[in-house]
């Protein structure tokens, strides 16, 4: 249990705590904002003070998702786990508070967090979105976003194309170091 608590409790990623909170706020202010600016800003305010809390836990579970092999079996963790217990709260807290049009809410949050966990999970494999010790700056992470988004953008299509790719059979391999040898040796 002490491992799990040093996870959550001293590794919480302030990154995406922080980060979290701005965007998934500004989710509910957009989807609320039928009712009103007033229910608007309410939604976003209540959404931003959850996630300011539970997404920095998260995150830390992410940081440590990073790290088990094979990796589809970190992303299936982190796709079944993480959604169910966020997005479980969000719905009693929002459900408390009467939230309007919170189908249309919780919907877009739910897209919202699978995309996004996906992609902080491409990220921390990257070192990215850290938190702790020896992580960079949350400038220099925001800097590096474009370039991690390709290539996240980039993983379906290899996931797609790899089985179609033809890998040399072993004797062309086996003639090539041959060549290689006797191109050294004269």
């Amino acid at each position: 249990m002490k491992p799990l608590r040093n996870a959550l409790f001293l590794r919480w990623n302030w990154k995406t705590a922080f980060l979290s909170a701005l965007l998934r706020g500004l989710i509910f202010f957009a989807t609320t904002w039928k009712s009103g600016w007033q229910a608007a800003a309410a939604a976003m305010a209540a959404e931003a003070a959850l996630r300011s809390v539970t997404a920095g836990f998260y995150g830390s579970l992410t940081q440590r998702l990073r790290f088990i092999t094979p990796r589809w079996k970190g992303t299936l963790i982190a796709l079944i786990l993480l959604p169910t217990m966020a997005h479980s709260i969000e719905f009693v807290m929002h459900t408390l508070r009467g939230t309007p049009h919170l189908a249309t809410g919780m919907k877009a949050s739910i897209c919202f967090t699978l995309i996004s966990t996906l992609f902080h999970l491409h990220a921390a494999r990257q070192g990215a979105f850290l938190s702790g010790k020896g992580s960079a700056t949350l400038r220099s992470d925001l800097r590096r976003t474009p370039a991690m988004l390709k290539g996240f953008l980039a993983l379906p299509i290899r996931a797609v194309s790899k089985p179609f790719q033809t890998p040399e059979p072993n004797y062309v391999l086996a003639i090539r170091s041959q060549n290689r040898d006797l191109s050294e040796n004269s």
